[in-house]
């Protein structure tokens, strides 16, 4: 333990932290070597496939946690690659409604059979008990979340 009592490898934001970054990273490197999406791109593009409606950004920004800036960037690119489309709102010309194109959903259940395949990787890498278990740690997590505001913008 540290002089001062704070034992760094033992801080849960910490421990998520790298968790997170080694899972997320390791996928992010499949999706860009077969695709060239950043991270961005990716999760703006599973917001939208995971969901049979339009989505506003700010609704993708929400659903994955992003800011809008980046939000606002992935959707550009996936324009760009004819991947989504946007329809300006009938009653407010500031919101913008969002859809994958049939070229995205195509990329989109591309990329969840890559992403399935990621997951049992993970599977055998963790073994059963250890994803069990983070799924219970995961889910307490996401109950805590529940119960407060979002916290302001980093």
């Amino acid at each position: 333990m540290a002089a001062d009592g704070f034992e760094l490898n033992a801080f849960l934001p910490y421990r998520l932290n790298r968790a997170e970054e080694f899972v997320a990273l390791r996928f992010a490197a499949q999706y860009k070597a077969r695709y060239q999406l950043t991270r961005p791109e990716w999760r703006t593009l599973a917001a939208l496939g995971s969901t049979s409606r339009p989505m506003t950004a700010t609704e993708v920004g929400a659903h994955s946690a992003m800011h809008k800036t980046k939000v606002s960037r992935a959707v550009a690119l996936l324009e760009e690659r004819r991947w989504l489309t946007r329809r300006e709102d009938e009653n407010d010309r500031r919101i913008e409604h969002l859809e994958l194109t049939k070229t995205g959903i195509r990329a989109y259940g591309e990329l969840t059979e890559l992403a399935v395949r990621y997951q049992a990787e993970l599977d055998t890498l963790i073994g059963p008990a250890g994803i069990q278990a983070l799924a219970v740690g995961l889910e307490a997590v996401e109950r805590a979340i529940g119960r407060f505001d979002p916290p302001p913008s980093a």
